[in-house]
């Protein structure tokens, strides 16, 4: 029994395209000298999460943080490795690549890989002294640029080294069809412990499974359609045949003539922010304290999400002061996010459990308002356009679909592709990913993780990304954009500070 891709994972995988490439990561940057106090400063102890699998009696064990602190070994590249390759039992499908079937029969198939070299997929790298910010944002967005290797695992990790005062960091990146599921993890939450304790598990020999041959895939997506009568009918009815066709022109023209005419009233505003997209790619970071922005939050009676997109905007309002002079007063810039951050049942404190890689959650459709240039009044309008439009149905989006998720099918995997590229265009100009909630504190071979920024997926026709993650008592903003529409990313980053600022002197 072959394991198929889900609708949604081969929507991802068949996404990638010389000019887009659906991957996303993590940077965690590790402090190996740093202290438990450091650590905790952002979040309360909690109890280690339970992973399902059993932990090794030979896992190293460390004094509580009351005691006197223990010896921190290096984490080097041979620990990394054998860290992670523990791990992956937890993640088989970072074991697997992908097949695809011959004509598109079927969607493709998840196997596992005879030739499997965790080496290839951890790599290590090092910076030139004296190895700063802005020459990690440069090597990282090289590393993102690059497509990922399809006849492998669709991952990578990067130990860097030659950090200011002996720190590390750890890139991944990851495919967006390996963690679409609900339960799927992205590498860098699976590396990480609770602890500083390296939580080892139980020994796990893993042996790859025959690989199918093309004839075996090609009859056995064969056999699986007639294996379900109903849905071989169905599929002449609603899929590809000329019955399909001659009722699908009138369903059809319906809902192309309802979306066009949704699209016309309700699209998102034009911008060089959805321009044609390359290859290359720009990443910058910045940061602001938590405690500051709950100190405005409180201040305009209004939510610490409402301050992040109320930053975002002035971000936003800056870029495009130095990109056109020409900005009016009711211009905005229309951003996608969770809708999770507009729920005031969720609570925010930190997590054992917490993850900075979220995608498929539903979310909805807001507008920042770049035009205004009082910052109290454009977060006050930033906090009413969140709430009315989180309340909407028109405005609530499901991210990304498969154009028919019902059909085992998938002909013409980049003509489909592009049209949904077409269709998915318009709906808005710039996503922003945030978490409702903290992350706890983390440690990854018992060092220190003192900042934790994701890295966002750029589709195609996007030229930035955002996302916004909470941890060590600070608000790390992550920014991937396309270089040749955003080639002075880098500015962003002062312009965070900029807008941050500006909120907190005003009165």
């Amino acid at each position: 029994m072959v394991n198929r891709l889900s609708p949604r994972d081969a929507m991802y995988y068949f996404l990638d395209e010389s000019g887009s490439t659906t991957h996303l990561g993590a940077l965690l940057i590790l402090d190996p000298q740093g202290s438990d106090a450091t650590a905790s400063r952002s979040s309360r102890s909690t109890k280690t999460a339970d992973t399902g699998a059993k932990k090794s009696p030979s896992a190293r064990a460390t004094p509580d943080a009351g005691s006197e602190r223990p010896t921190v070994l290096p984490l080097d590249y041979p620990r990394l490795v054998a860290l992670v390759e523990n791990r992956l039992q937890l993640v088989p499908r970072y074991r697997q690549v992908v097949r695809e079937v011959t004509l598109g029969l079927a969607r493709p198939v998840w196997v596992d890989d005879p030739d499997f070299d965790i080496n290839f997929h951890i790599r290590r790298s090092g910076l030139p002294r004296p190895g700063d910010t802005a020459q990690l944002q440069d090597l990282i967005s090289r590393v993102m640029s690059r497509p990922l290797d399809r006849t492998r695992p669709l991952w990578e990790m990067y130990l860097i080294e030659g950090l200011p005062d002996g720190r590390l960091a750890i890139l991944t990146k990851t495919h967006r069809c390996l963690v679409d599921g609900g339960g799927a993890r992205e590498i860098s939450e699976v590396i990480c412990d609770e602890t500083r304790a390296v939580e080892m598990l139980a020994e796990d020999l893993w042996m790859p499974g025959a690989p199918p041959g093309t004839a075996h895939l090609a009859l056995g997506a064969l056999a699986e359609a007639l294996s379900r009568p109903g849905d071989l009918v169905d599929s002449v009815v609603h899929g590809n045949s000329i019955i399909a066709d001659i009722r699908g022109t009138a369903e059809g023209a319906l809902r192309r003539v309802g979306n066009v005419v949704q699209q016309i009233t309700d699209s998102a505003p034009s911008s060089p922010l959805n321009s044609a997209t390359t290859s290359t790619r720009s990443f910058a970071v910045a940061s602001v304290p938590r405690r500051g922005c709950a100190k405005i939050a409180d201040r305009y009676d209004c939510t610490v999400n409402d301050v992040e997109l109320a930053i975002i905007s002035g971000v936003m309002r800056r870029w495009m002061l130095s990109y056109d002079e020409s900005v009016r007063a009711g211009d905005t810039v229309r951003v996608v996010l969770p809708l999770s951050a507009r729920d005031p049942a969720v609570e925010r404190r930190a997590e054992s459990d917490g993850r900075w890689i979220t995608v498929g959650k539903p979310s909805f459709v807001t507008d920042l308002p770049v035009g205004e240039d009082n910052p109290t009044v454009r977060l006050a309008q930033v906090a009413g356009l969140a709430n009315r439009y989180a309340q909407s149905s028109r405005r609530l989006s499901m991210g990304p679909q498969p154009l028919l998720p019902e059909l085992g099918v998938v002909p013409f995997p980049e003509l489909s592709s592009r049209a949904f590229r077409s269709l998915n265009r318009r709906n808005y100009n710039v996503p922003v990913a945030m978490g409702t909630t903290p992350v706890a504190a983390k440690y990854v071979g018992s060092c220190v993780v003192t900042q934790m920024y994701a890295i966002p997926t750029l589709m195609a026709q996007r030229a930035l990304a955002i996302t916004i993650t909470d941890y060590h008592d600070n608000l790390q903003f992550a920014f991937i954009a396309d270089r040749g529409v955003m080639s002075d990313l880098p500015a962003l980053t002062e312009y965070v500070t900029e807008s941050f600022e500006e909120l907190l002197v005003t009165k």
